[in-house]
């Protein structure tokens, strides 16, 4: 166990507050003016991780936080206290949240073990609006109309592999799939080069919170917000009068320049998925030695 100074402690909660409210305060101005924003609004809409939970600091297992203000942790779920401070419970962690611990470890050991497939040119979003009248981001143009967003999807072979993507596809853009991923598949076909995959460590990350280190989420915030500017650039939709220049991936330029992002993406994914590995071998029982 370390034990941390309170004027420690309170420094990177403090550093942690202000770098995420980057983040959130914006957002939360958007919305009180009513304005919906279909790049930014994502990461707290989507996902269900509200701001002020965002802003909230904390250390992660082994860690105790000294000091008189630590006593704010006592009336938050899963803290507990020691004769040098406050600290998390790993032992009621681990009995509370143990599906979710077991799920998390299961799906993320998986998808690092296989190679990243790249190549698949966010064709999901495509998908998404494939001869439908309604879009998911009504305020904003199809950059190649309805009928040229259908004319890519039909060109191209879609292999989303990705469930909660693949749900929001139309229905006559679900046969165009090569597989057909459900939520009892998710382990067996989530991987490491998929635009969603990569953003969703962050999901995984407040999964575990309050396990997490604040750190750890704010970096898988971070590359989510990152990732999900590629996904929207690349979309069929126009978004230049947001300052996002289209990566056209109709084009032989446009799919070039989406696999080295998408290549770039999934480099930096690997430690964060590594760490949140790590993180969930902290709550699960030893192996069992054989023999």
């Amino acid at each position: 166990m370390r034990v941390l100074p309170e004027a420690e402690w309170t420094a990177r909660r403090d550093a942690h507050r202000a770098r995420v409210r980057a983040w959130t305060v914006p957002h939360q101005e958007r919305k009180a003016r009513g304005e919906k924003h279909p790049v930014l609004d994502f990461l707290f809409s989507y996902y269900s991780h509200r701001p002020s939970r965002l802003e909230r600091w904390h250390p992660g297992p082994g860690v105790v936080l000294a000091g008189k203000a630590a006593e704010e942790y006592l009336r938050r779920p899963a803290y507990r206290r020691t004769d040098e401070g406050v600290t998390l419970d790993v032992e009621a962690f681990a009995r509370d949240r143990a599906a979710t611990i077991g799920f998390v470890h299961d799906l993320l050991t998986a998808t690092a073990a296989r190679p990243p497939r790249l190549g698949c040119f966010g064709l999901h979003e495509w998908a998404m609006v494939y001869r439908s009248d309604r879009v998911r981001h009504e305020a904003w143009p199809l950059r190649l109309g309805g009928a040229g967003t259908d004319a890519v999807v039909e060109a191209n072979r879609i292999q989303c592999s990705h469930f909660d993507a693949f749900r929001f596809f139309t229905p006559e853009a679900r046969p165009r799939n090569a597989v057909q991923p459900t939520r009892a598949t998710q382990v067996a076909l989530e991987q490491p080069g998929c635009l969603h995959v990569s953003m969703d460590l962050f999901k995984w990350c407040y999964k575990l919170d309050p396990a997490t280190p604040s750190d750890l989420m704010a970096d898988c915030f971070q590359l989510a917000l990152e990732v999900r500017e590629l996904d929207m650039q690349a979309s069929p939709y126009d978004l230049r009068a947001l300052g996002y220049r289209p990566v056209p991936i109709e084009t032989a330029e446009g799919r070039g320049e989406y696999i080295r992002r998408q290549s770039a993406f999934a480099e930096a994914a690997a430690p964060l998925r590594a760490a949140l590995i790590d993180l969930t071998r902290t709550f699960l029982p030893p192996p069992v030695a054989v023999g």
